[in-house]
């Protein structure tokens, strides 16, 4: 499944409302952790492609199947601009620059390669069929949030 974007960050909206419709049949609850994280990475990767490069971007997902209670999540978008993506240190007072820092908390997996004259950036997330209770073993112990500290604005 795919959508194109266009450089404009309202898009950024539609992509993240395009991301929950597809969630709703691929068996992938709406409060589930697993599409709320989704969600969040639809928002950072294209706000990046739109943001930062000025081009038009598509974004791409790829769904485990509705009976699948175990699988991987995979997020794409690739957009026009040769530039790599760049991680960035972010003061505690700047209003940008954390992106990449929460695709690389969040993500499972994440990177990049060239594509064409452009490229593209991915990130996996695995779904594991155990419980929240359970999901220690799924995911080490650790929350996907643990570690990153969010400010009120």
């Amino acid at each position: 499944m795919q959508l194109e974007v266009r450089p404009d960050p309202a898009e950024v909206g539609r992509a993240r409302r395009w991301a929950r419709s597809r969630l709703a049949g691929s068996g992938i609850e709406a409060d589930e952790p697993l599409a709320e994280t989704l969600i969040l990475l639809v928002s950072e990767l294209v706000t990046n492609a739109v943001v930062h490069t000025g081009c038009p971007a598509v974004l791409r997902l790829s769904l485990p199947g509705v009976a699948a209670e175990s699988a991987t999540v995979r997020l794409e978008v690739a957009d026009s601009s040769d530039r790599a993506p760049v991680p960035r240190c972010a003061d505690g007072d700047a209003t940008g620059g954390r992106g990449l820092a929460l695709v690389d908390g969040l993500a499972d997996r994440w990177g990049w390669s060239p594509e064409g004259a452009g490229k593209r950036i991915w990130c996996e997330l695995d779904r594991c069929a155990q419980t929240r209770q359970s999901a220690e073993a799924c995911v080490g112990g650790a929350t996907a949030y643990e570690g990153l500290a969010f400010e009120a604005v």
